[in-house]
């Protein structure tokens, strides 16, 4: 992969939590690039550096080493002011917890990083958008009138209407049955393949890894492997040889 096609890419990055003999090596000299129009899921055993990382990489964590570029611009040595600018224009976000407002309208949601921003938002991507996760019939209802799955999209669509250069999505699933699970993970395939989205998404479950074009595993703090065209069988297995390596 050359540089020109990461949306994401980081060098050497390590953290650190804690101090002496407590302390804890989150990540450990990590190298990984993040390909433009492609899903990415991000796989490993409990605290293998998998949050971590996600965090370092969306600029909401500094490393103690290393170097992250989203798009074209490197992280380090821009201000808190330029770092949240940053964020709001090339980074969507997408959490287990939706956190959208309650009085707000679905659409009122959608649109709030362009208000933040003080910017006019584009009809034409919200309309992509809002059809292609078929929230059509739902943007005049608020968040307590909304299924589950459906504000986990409402929440995808805020993630996807700035056109930013990534998606993190961080157990995006972890808070839905498995049919609205599975749902919000096609859409966000059909992100990828139709609308040209990047995303990079931590889960624990195969079978949320297996809509990805590949996923990356890590232990203690280390990339230690990386599967191309997964399947839930194949995840799973994988993870039980992890687990079985770090006992």
């Amino acid at each position: 992969m050359t540089q020109e096609n990461a949306a994401v890419r980081a060098s050497g990055l390590t953290k650190r939590y804690g101090s002496g003999d407590a302390a804890v090596t989150a990540l450990d000299g990590v190298d990984v690039a993040f390909e433009k129009r492609e899903f990415t899921a991000i796989m490993g055993p409990s605290g293998s550096g998998k949050s971590t990382l996600m965090h370092c990489v969306a600029g909401l964590d500094k490393p103690d080493g290393g170097e992250v570029w989203i798009g074209g611009t490197k992280l380090s040595g821009l201000s808190d002011d330029q770092l949240t600018d940053l964020r709001r224009e090339k980074v969507g976000f997408l959490f287990q917890a939706y956190n959208l407002l309650p009085t707000l309208t679905a659409l009122e949601n959608i649109t709030l990083p362009f208000d933040l921003a003080g910017r006019r938002p584009d009809q034409k991507v919200i309309d992509r958008i809002v059809d292609a996760l078929g929230l059509r019939q739902r943007l005049h209802h608020r968040p307590t009138e909304l299924s589950g799955g459906q504000q986990q999209r409402v929440a995808c669509a805020r993630a996807l209407v700035t056109e930013p250069e990534v998606v993190i999505a961080d157990e995006p699933t972890g808070a839905l049955d498995s049919g609205s699970s599975a749902e919000l993970l096609r859409r966000l395939k059909r992100s990828v393949d139709e609308l040209g989205e990047t995303v990079v998404m931590v889960t624990h479950e195969p079978s949320a890894a297996a809509y990805a074009d590949r996923v990356l595993f890590l232990a203690d703090g280390r990339i230690v492997d990386e599967m191309a065209e997964p399947t839930a069988d194949s995840v799973l297995d994988r993870m039980k040889a992890l687990e079985k390596v770090g006992r």
